[in-house]
C-alpha cells in the first residue's frame, strides 16, 4: 500500500515512504456499503471526502481499519487524521490517546507531540503539556518548526477551559498508619505499652484521587482558575482511613516567558471518621522556560493550620520550593526539586523546620512510561514535647518506582503499577517507622 507522504513528513517521521500512486479519485461509496480493492491513498481520500460530507462515522470506520494496516506509515497517518477529527469534535481524551499511540511507535514525530501538548493544555494539564513541549525541543528542529514550537510555548502560558482527572488503585501496605513497630514507647515518666492500633499495621486499601479544574480567560494574558481536588486511602477498618480535600481559587498571569500563579485555598484532612485539620493557604508560583529543553518553577506559600484534636499544634506554616526539569531526549528526562517548610506552632515542641531534596527520572519505553523518584528529608523541632525525653530530630528517605502500561489501554485508561519504600528515623519513637507499599490501578493513558 502507498500513502501521501506530505503529512508524514510534517509529522517528523523518519521512515521514507514511496511516492503515491497517481490514480483517479475513488468514488465515495453509499453510506453503509463495504469498501474493498482500494489502495491506502484511495481510502484516505474517501475518508477525507466523508468528513467533508459530515459522514464522520464512516470516516472514523476507515481510519480505524487503516490503523490496523501492517505498514507503519499507513497506521500512523490514520491515527493522526482520526485524532484530528476527534479533537475537532471536542473528544480530546480520545484524540490524546491516539496521539500517544503514534508516539509510542514513532517518538520523533514532532508534529504529533505538539498536537498532544496542545490537547493537554486545553484540558488544563499544563505541567504535562510543558513536558511534552520539552520533549519536542530536545531534538534538532528546523527553523520553521522551531518557530511553531515557540508559538505553542506562548499558548501554554494562557490556556483555558475545564478538565477533570481520576486515578484509582488498590494499595497494599506494610504500615498503613505510618506508626512505629515498637511495643513500648520511652517517656520521661516510664515506658508506655502501645496498643495494636498505635503500632504499625499492614492492610489493603482502595486509593482514589482526582481533580477538577475550571479556567476562565479574563484577558489575553490573564485567566481565573478554580480547582477542587481530593485523595484518600480507605481500609476495611475505617479508623485508619486518610482523606484530604482541597479547594483553590487563583489567577494565571502571563508575563513574557513566565507564568505567575497566585492563589488562595483551604484544605481539609480526616483521619478515620474525624476531621483532623483545616489549613488556609496563600501561594504564589512562577514558571519559566530555560532554553529549549528545560523549565524552572519557584513557589512560596503561607498557611494557617487548625488542628481540631490538639490546639497546641495550631499555628503558621511557611513553604518554599524550586524545581528544575529537563528533557534529555524525546523519550527521557528528569527533575530536581528542593523545598523547605517552617511550622510555628503554639507549643514549641510541635514547631518544626524541614528541608527536602527530590530527584525524578522518567522514560518512555515502547508503550510504557517508566518513572522513579528518590527523596531525602531532614526535620528538627524547636523543643522537646513534654512527654518525651528528646527533641524531635529526623531523617527520612523515600523511593518510588512505577510504570504506566499503555499497551493495555481501554477507553483512554491504562494500568498503573507503583511501589514505594519509606524509612523515617526519629529521635522520638512515636515517629520512627518504615513502610513498603504498592499501588495497582488505572490512570489516563496519555
Amino acid at each position: 500500500m502507498t500513502m501521501t507522504p506530505g503529512l508524514w513528513a510534517v509529522l517528523g517521521g523518519s521512515v521514507a515512504v514511496a511516492a503515491p500512486i497517481q490514480t483517479a479519485p475513488a468514488p465515495l461509496p453509499a453510506l453503509g456499503q463495504p469498501v474493498t480493492g482500494l489502495s491506502a491513498d484511495q481510502m484516505f481520500d474517501i475518508a477525507r471526502r466523508a468528513e467533508g460530507a459530515s459522514a464522520t462515522a464512516e470516516a472514523i470506520a476507515i481510519y480505524e481499519a487503516l490503523a490496523r494496516d501492517p505498514e507503519p506509515q499507513v497506521r500512523q497517518e490514520a491515527r493522526f487524521r482520526h485524532g484530528q477529527l476527534l479533537a475537532r469534535q471536542g473528544r480530546r481524551a480520545e484524540a490524546a490517546t491516539l496521539y500517544r499511540a503514534i508516539l509510542d511507535e514513532e517518538p520523533g514525530a514532532a508534529r504529533v507531540r505538539l498536537e498532544l501538548a496542545a490537547l493537554l493544555a486545553a484540558m488544563g494539564d499544563l505541567r504535562s503539556a510543558r513536558r511534552a513541549l520539552l520533549q519536542v525541543q530536545a531534538s534538532s528542529l528546523p527553523p520553521d518548526v522551531a518557530l511553531i514550537v515557540d508559538k505553542y510555548a506562548a499558548a501554554l502560558r494562557s490556556n483555558k477551559p475545564f478538565t477533570a482527572s481520576l486515578e484509582l488503585a488498590l494499595a497494599p501496605s506494610t504500615n498503613i498508619n505510618r506508626a512505629t513497630s515498637a511495643t513500648t514507647l520511652d517517656t520521661i515518666l516510664a515506658p508506655f505499652d502501645l496498643s495494636d492500633d498505635a503500632r504499625a499495621r499492614s492492610g489493603l486499601g482502595v486509593k482514589p484521587s482526582g481533580q477538577i479544574l475550571l479556567r476562565a480567560p479574563l484577558r489575553a494574558s490573564l485567566g481565573l482558575t478554580a480547582r477542587l481536588s481530593g485523595q484518600g486511602t480507605f481500609y476495611r477498618k475505617s479508623s485508619f482511613n486518610d482523606m484530604i480535600g482541597a479547594a483553590q481559587l487563583g489567577l494565571e498571569v502571563a508575563a513574557g516567558k513566565a507564568l505567575l500563579r497566585p492563589s488562595v485555598g483551604r484544605s481539609y484532612r480526616w483521619y478515620g471518621t474525624q476531621l483532623y485539620a483545616t489549613t488556609d493557604t496563600l501561594t504564589l508560583s512562577a514558571g519559566r522556560a530555560v532554553g529549549r529543553r528545560a523549565q524552572v518553577e519557584v513557589e512560596g506559600g503561607y498557611g494557617r493550620a487548625d488542628y481540631r484534636l490538639n490546639d497546641l499544634q495550631d499555628g503558621q506554616i511557611y513553604t518554599a520550593s524550586v524545581a528544575y526539569e529537563r528533557a534529555v531526549s524525546q523519550r527521557a528526562g528528569g527533575s530536581l526539586r528542593v523545598s523547605g517548610e517552617r511550622q510555628v506552632a503554639a507549643d514549641p515542641g510541635y514547631s518544626t523546620t524541614s528541608a527536602t531534596a527530590q530527584l525524578l527520572a522518567w522514560r518512555e519505553a515502547g508503550r510504557a512510561s517508566l518513572f522513579a523518584t528518590a527523596s531525602l528529608s531532614r526535620l528538627g523541632a524547636d523543643a522537646r514535647l513534654a512527654l518525651f525525653p528528646e527533641r524531635r530530630r529526623e531523617w527520612r528517605v523515600a523511593a518510588t518506582a512505577g510504570a504506566t502500561l499503555r499497551q493495555l489501554t481501554v477507553h483512554g485508561f491504562a494500568p498503573l503499577v507503583r511501589a514505594t519504600y519509606e524509612r523515617n528515623r526519629s529521635s522520638v519513637g512515636l515517629y520512627d517507622y518504615r513502610l513498603l507499599s504498592a499501588d495497582v490501578g488505572i490512570t489516563r493513558a496519555f
